[in-house]
């Protein structure tokens, strides 16, 4: 009787309060392995409040919205999207990517752009739908995930150039090369408003307020309009540039857009956002130019409200700089009054080639791409990395808060991961996914393509190509992975379609008896015989 009231005293229990507080102080691995401990542990382990705190301290821009309530609880959240980012960094062949070829545009796709919200889904119910725009005059949706068309627009009177979505109201905004702009419904592709410029637009930039979604748009002659989305108003056109084609950059809270026009003696420009939306007949919109000259890049530190980094020539024009400004709207008696301030600002080296790529990751990290190389710099000039992985020229650059991925001419792409564990965010090079089906399958569906467009026939094919050769950073190859990709819509015509089936009938059987690399020089061989039989359908690649 005494020991057990002696074991009592020394024993004593916590409150559920008191252990959701001193849980709060665990990680997510210590949290799951006190859920083992007892009943009373295990129950208390799922309390949402601190899942929901462990989501927003290592996603910092987690918002309920992004909880699909009924379906997800912040636990299942937490541990779907750490197990999505473990994949995205492993990269293992066959078990985290999944590439998927899709056809069906008779011309050269001119952008792609996602009409999926950034939800993050783990029910079963998400769908990775992309729309694009081709110079076969159509618009078209596809859902990434089965790799087949939704649907496709009636055939448009011009090549359709360029496109901007807005998830958040699910529509799409075209624009052709005549300066025709129509905004389309993404569930079904319906036409609900058309808008036409005097020419054609040299940029499209989608603004989503919350409440007053507008679209920008460059015009040609250096005219920047604003209009209403969805019916497509004209609520604004102000003089940017005369006669110089311009480009627009959004800032990340909407506020702010900056025009550009590269190279120009011109100093670049930035309005006020508000000012575009309610013009007035006797003030012109709030703006104001930035004294510097010869702008040929610049980009929005995606953490800061409005923080701009703008690349161009110094006052001699021989030297490169990176300069970053912050911008603020400040109220005065005559409206609002722009004030701009420089942060910070430091000298490209003279070894390194003009950059053509630029984008920023959090608030103090650029990224510059030159040539095949990428660069990262902090906004004071302090060089943290520099990645060669590429073998040819970049073609283009993805950044968000976990991760990078480059595209190159050497129909490759990069994957690096940030670490953040550093005072500034550290970018580790991952893997390679080498050669992929836009290289592989785009080369079976060339041999299989007849010469004639109108007559085709549908006849599917299953074919397996080494396309996912995994790499370390040094480039060594390890693992070679397997890809599933369906071809479809064999062209067929002056016997050219049957002769392309016999080949590539002959080159599948080969494969199976020849490594990946050996495929390369049968592949190089047959190149000749692809240009005899047309161009291939243009090819939507996803890893």
């Amino acid at each position: 009787m005494g020991r057990s009231w002696a074991a009592g005293a020394m024993e004593p229990r916590l409150g559920l309060h008191e252990l959701v507080h001193v849980f709060s102080f665990l990680e997510a691995r210590d949290l799951l392995c006190a859920a083992q401990v007892d009943k009373v542990w295990n129950e208390v382990s799922k309390t949402k409040e601190l899942w929901r705190q462990l989501c927003l301290r290592r996603w910092s821009s987690c918002k309920d919205s992004q909880i699909t309530l009924g379906t997800q609880t912040w636990k299942q959240y937490y541990l779907c999207r750490s197990e999505l980012e473990f994949r995205m960094e492993s990269g293992r062949p066959e078990k985290d990517f999944v590439c998927k070829v899709i056809a069906g545009h008779k011309g050269e796709i001119g952008e792609v752009a996602y009409i999926s919200t950034n939800e993050y889904r783990f029910d079963g119910q998400a769908k990775s739908v992309v729309c694009t725009v081709s110079s076969d005059g159509t618009v078209r949706a596809w859902d990434l995930h089965e790799g087949t068309e939704i649907w496709s627009s009636a055939l448009q009177p011009a090549a359709l150039v360029n496109l901007v979505a807005y998830p958040r109201l699910q529509l799409v905004v075209t624009v052709d090369e005549q300066g025709l702009i129509k905004v389309w419904e993404a569930e079904n592709g319906w036409e609900s408003a058309s808008f036409c410029l005097p020419t054609h637009s040299s940029a499209l930039e989608a603004c989503d307020h919350t409440e007053d979604p507008v679209l920008l748009v460059a015009c040609a002659n250096g005219a920047l309009y604003t209009l209403t989305v969805p019916r497509l108003q004209l609520l604004s056109r102000v003089s940017v540039s005369p006669n110089l084609p311009t480009s627009l950059l959004c800032s990340p809270d909407s506020q702010w857009v900056f025009a550009l026009t590269q190279n120009s003696d011109l100093g670049p420009k930035v309005f006020h956002t508000r000012s575009l939306l309610c013009p007035s007949d006797d003030v012109c919109p709030v703006s104001t130019t930035l004294p510097i000259w010869l702008t040929s890049r610049a980009c929005w530190a995606p953490s800061e409200a409005a923080r701009l980094v703008v690349m161009h020539r110094n006052e001699n024009g021989l030297q490169l700089v990176v300069t970053t400004c912050e911008l603020r709207a400040k109220k005065s008696r005559d409206g609002v009054d722009i004030l701009v301030q420089q942060i910070a600002s430091f000298v490209l080296p003279d070894t390194m080639m003009p950059p053509h790529l630029m984008k920023g990751h959090s608030s103090q990290v650029i990224l510059l791409v030159s040539g095949s190389e990428l660069v990262l710099f902090t906004i004071h000039g302090l060089q943290l990395a520099a990645f060669q992985d590429h073998q040819k020229r970049i073609t283009s650059m993805c950044v968000d808060q976990s991760r990078v991925i480059t595209s190159s001419f050497d129909l490759s792409l990069r994957v690096y991961i940030w670490n953040k564990d550093n005072k500034f965010p550290v970018l580790k090079s991952c893997y390679h996914l080498l050669g992929g089906s836009h290289r592989w399958a785009r080369l079976c569906l060339s041999l299989i393509l007849g010469t004639s467009p109108e007559a085709v026939r549908s006849e599917g094919w299953a074919l397996r190509t080494p396309s996912l050769c995994k790499t370390g950073p040094s480039g060594e190859s390890n693992t070679p992975g397997y890809v599933e990709g369906a071809v479809s819509a064999i062209r067929k015509g002056n016997g050219g379609g049957r002769e392309g089936v016999k080949i590539f009938r002959l080159f599948t059987q080969i494969s199976q008896f020849f490594p990946y690399w050996g495929l390369i020089f049968i592949r190089d061989l047959l190149r000749l015989y692809i240009s005899l039989l047309g161009s291939p359908d243009t090819l939507i690649t996803r890893y």
